[in-house]
């Protein structure tokens, strides 16, 4: 006798959500930003890059009653963010869940399944890439998944141009067969992460969401798969490593494919990478769109000074009334802001100082840095070509093939010290330096 699977529909209050976000090993595109906490707390519009994704996932999701955070940082790393979650969303318990080892997208789940299913098992379960951002229709995949009886796992999926999208896992769509042609059903090239042989322009958006009353049999089934992969490596030591992990890239989704039990929700909405610390101003422009949509009290007032666009101003910064601030500029704790200062298109960290008249343009301002009266900090602006349809934003290195500095936005790391009257134009600088001089395109180690 079979049995159709639950629906979140027919159960209340059981979905819950993962968020992965890695180690001290990955992510280091993102430095010299990621040098002072993990990747995935660094502030975008004024809190921690993954504190936007708790934040959708409690607004929309009525049923909602855990999320995890997932990773092999050490569990202090995310004990305060934590704290500060569980303050601003009482409503939901978050937990932080430390792996032993890196063990692959999928491996920190298996390891910690006991935890995600007890209390109430879910009836649906999101998994999420913390390295990600965007508007995300968690409301919407629920209700697909919910209509897709056969359905074991939604991703979520979004366009990009042909030559972007050999950068990103790509899908063939199929559509199904019936009185209306839809593009839900999904098949998965063998090789799907980051394949350099054009597949389809249909990208993956690093959110999933699982079936939760077949989620541990699937990764149980894919760790048999990542072991046999593992015992297929020649190196033992890369035997034991390679066995250990698994990934719904290779191990997870291919499986399921085969079983025809993966499907695919495709948005519209606006969504990104953030792989780089180049990437950063772009989101934070738009979830500072999100907030004028949504949460309008949130954006400065021009009361403070000045205020041109979309502005976040923590409420302990101190701005000065001359200064001018925006578009899409945001400014963290006890920054200071001093007479005549010009910032836009930037992130101002917690307790720089921008001295008089001095102007920041395009650039990622580290913690407790000092930029000079009349100096000037500016990057290259950063974003999608507007004139090809479905483009993404281009996390480039930040050499290109000849081996010269690709043109980028200038990035403070902490406690670095520009001088007075000096021009600082698309440079990456390390923390703790004290500049001399002025720096075009370079490096300062």
């Amino acid at each position: 006798m079979t049995t159709t699977p639950t629906t979140p529909q027919q159960q209340k209050c059981i979905l819950k959500a993962v968020v992965l976000v890695g180690g001290a090993q990955k992510g280091t595109r993102f430095r010299p930003l990621s040098l002072q906490l993990p990747k995935p707390l660094f502030p975008v519009a004024g809190v921690p890059l993954i504190e936007h994704h708790i934040s959708q996932l409690c607004e929309q999701l009525e049923q909602l009653t855990e999320i995890f955070i997932v990773g092999f940082y050490p569990t202090e790393q995310f004990a305060d963010f934590v704290s500060d979650c569980e303050r601003k969303y009482p409503r939901v318990p978050i937990r932080y869940l430390q792996e032993r080892c890196p063990l692959g997208t999928a491996g920190g789940l298996l390891q910690h399944k006991s935890i995600l299913i007890e209390n109430q098992p879910p009836v649906a379960l999101f998994v999420l890439n913390a390295d990600v951002c965007g508007e995300f229709p968690f409301t919407e995949m629920v209700q697909e998944l919910d209509r897709k009886k056969d359905a074991k796992c939604l991703i979520l999926t979004t366009e990009a141009t042909r030559e972007q999208s050999v950068n990103y896992g790509s899908f063939f769509i199929l559509c199904n067969v019936g009185i209306k042609r839809t593009q839900k059903s999904l098949l998965i090239p063998p090789i799907l992460n980051a394949c350099k042989t054009f597949v389809s322009t249909q990208i993956s958006c690093g959110v999933y969401l699982l079936r939760g009353d077949s989620f541990c049999a699937i990764l149980e089934q894919a760790a048999n798969v990542a072991k046999e992969r593992g015992l297929n490596t020649g190196s033992p030591t890369m035997q034991l490593h390679q066995s250990d992990q698994i990934w719904f890239e290779k191990d997870v989704f291919p499986q399921m494919t085969s079983d025809g039990v993966l499907f695919a929700l495709h948005t519209n909405r606006w969504w990104s990478q953030t792989k780089t610390a180049g990437a950063v101003l772009y989101a934070n422009r738009h979830y500072l769109g999100l907030y004028r949509a949504r949460c309008p009290e949130k954006l400065a007032a021009n009361s403070l000074c000045e205020i041109v666009g979309d502005v976040y101003i923590d409420p302990t910064a101190t701005i000065d009334p001359s200064a001018k601030i925006g578009p899409n500029v945001s400014i963290g704790p006890k920054a200071q802001i001093k007479a005549g200062v010009r910032v836009r298109e930037s992130i101002v960290l917690q307790e720089s100082i921008l001295d008089k008249y001095c102007c920041v343009l395009h650039s990622v301002i580290g913690w407790r840095s000092y930029i000079g009266a009349w100096a000037r900090v500016e990057g290259s602006p950063t974003s999608p070509n507007p004139n090809v349809p479905f483009a993404k934003l281009d996390n480039k290195p930040l050499f290109n093939i000849d081996g010269r500095l690709n043109p980028s936005l200038t990035i403070l790391g902490s406690d670095v010290n520009v001088p007075r009257e000096t021009v600082i134009l698309n440079t990456v600088v390390l923390p703790y330096k004290d500049l001399s001089a002025n720096y075009k395109n370079q490096i300062i180690l």
